[in-house]
């Protein structure tokens, strides 16, 4: 993704393209057209947390409930992070492809908004899981 973004903006260099996020309010029901930049992202469980969608960030879980959906994800590419984006408050919460984490089943990080510190998050193992059979 980085590299056709790079290719389709002039410019922009590949070694300074990030991968970012924007959580939305969507299901994946409200998706009617696909976004002009990036791509959206559907189906994610946090493992290890829950999901405020009001606040838009993570909580922690509800007593007895392994898995939280995540609603849809918006993902794309920018030249460089601003200010604003790197001030913000947010835990890289780790994707992975299966419930056994491995390096082998990681996919990317995905930033989440939080209230508490992002090591408390990564001592409680909070992750995303693409399917959690």
């Amino acid at each position: 993704m980085r590299q056709e973004i790079t290719r389709a903006h002039k410019g922009w260099a590949l070694d300074t393209v990030q991968l970012f996020n924007e959580m939305t309010k969507m299901n994946k029901e409200d998706v009617n057209n696909s976004p002009t930049d990036g791509v959206y992202i559907y189906g994610l469980s946090l493992d290890g947390a829950g999901w405020d969608k009001r606040g838009m960030r993570l909580i922690e879980p509800s007593p007895k409930v392994l898995f939280c959906a995540l609603p849809v994800v918006h993902m794309f590419a920018v030249n460089e992070m601003t200010k604003e984006q790197k001030a913000q408050k947010v835990y890289e919460c780790p994707v992975y492809k299966k419930p056994k984490r491995t390096d082998l089943t990681y996919i990317t990080n995905i930033r989440l908004k939080t209230n508490q510190s992002p090591d408390y998050w990564t001592l409680r193992g909070a992750a995303l899981l693409a399917d959690i059979k």
